[in-house]
């Protein structure tokens, strides 16, 4: 495994997403998001960059922040090799499993994704469910946008999945209460300058509320472009959520943006 970077340069203490994405409650809080919808969210992908037209077995595709394997398990489901890469463990223990399960081949990479390296160059990198703009500097998001430029092939494409600011603004749910299997759950939202930031309370059925938090730095579509042509990066078009309707500023919930190489 990589060296974890820390932007507050203190390497030994664990921040937020170390934690919460390497515990076993992650998966059950976020059990909604099923295979279903990662299905869509792959057949917009394949269609809008044409991948879709090509042979599967001929194209490599990396999917940068796979947590328990959803997309990635699709991809190589449909044919396609792929890696998956996460910095939690668990994660990528969960999607192991689910390969095995289902027969399916699945390179499996655990590194921060500031700091992946390979010999290998992919046709197609992915990010997606919002996994970016977890880190406290925006260098640091800006390290991962470079790598991702250098992982890919010529003309290959880089598919990176935000929560939209404007939509988000308009239709931020503070306070929720629900129920999820045997845990009851609260979660809290907020903004805290750039960034949309949850609070989780966790009570099982029997035992004490367990408390995660999740911090995100929200772009605007004009920062994240700049931030994609910084590093070579055209961008090819933007859709607003995972059917791949358009973009529209105010009103789409996802701005899921098609970038190229070149």
């Amino acid at each position: 495994m990589a060296k974890n970077l820390h932007s507050s340069g203190n390497e030994s203490s664990p921040i937020w997403y170390e934690t919460w994405f390497n515990h076993p409650l992650y998966l059950e809080l976020y059990s909604h998001r099923d295979n279903d919808e990662a299905a869509r969210c792959i057949h917009t992908i394949l269609s809008l960059s044409g991948l879709d037209l090509k042979k599967p077995a001929s194209l490599s595709v990396l999917d940068i922040a796979c947590g328990a394997g959803r997309h990635a398990l699709e991809l190589a489901r449909l044919g396609y090799i792929v890696t998956g890469n996460d910095l939690s463990p668990y994660l990528l223990e969960e999607a192991r499993k689910a390969a095995l399960k289902s027969h399916l081949p699945l390179k499996l990479s655990c590194y921060d994704m500031r700091l992946m390296a390979t010999n290998d160059l992919y046709d197609l990198v992915v990010q997606l469910f919002t996994s970016f703009g977890y880190f406290d500097l925006k260098e640091d998001d800006q390290l991962v946008i470079k790598n991702a430029h250098g992982l890919l092939k010529s003309d290959g494409w880089y598919v990176l999945d935000l929560l939209n600011p404007l939509y988000l603004a308009k239709n931020l749910a503070p306070y929720s209460r629900r129920n999820s299997g045997k845990l009851s759950i609260i979660e809290e939202r907020a903004f805290s300058g750039n960034r949309i930031t949850k609070s989780m309370s966790i009570t099982p059925l029997f035992g004490e509320t367990i408390t995660f938090n999740e911090s995100v730095r929200l772009y605007s579509e004009e920062e994240i472009r700049a931030m994609l042509q910084n590093e070579g990066f055209t961008v090819a078009s933007i859709v607003g959520n995972y059917q791949g309707e358009p973009f529209t500023p105010n009103d789409s919930p996802r701005m899921m943006i098609f970038s190229r190489n070149g």
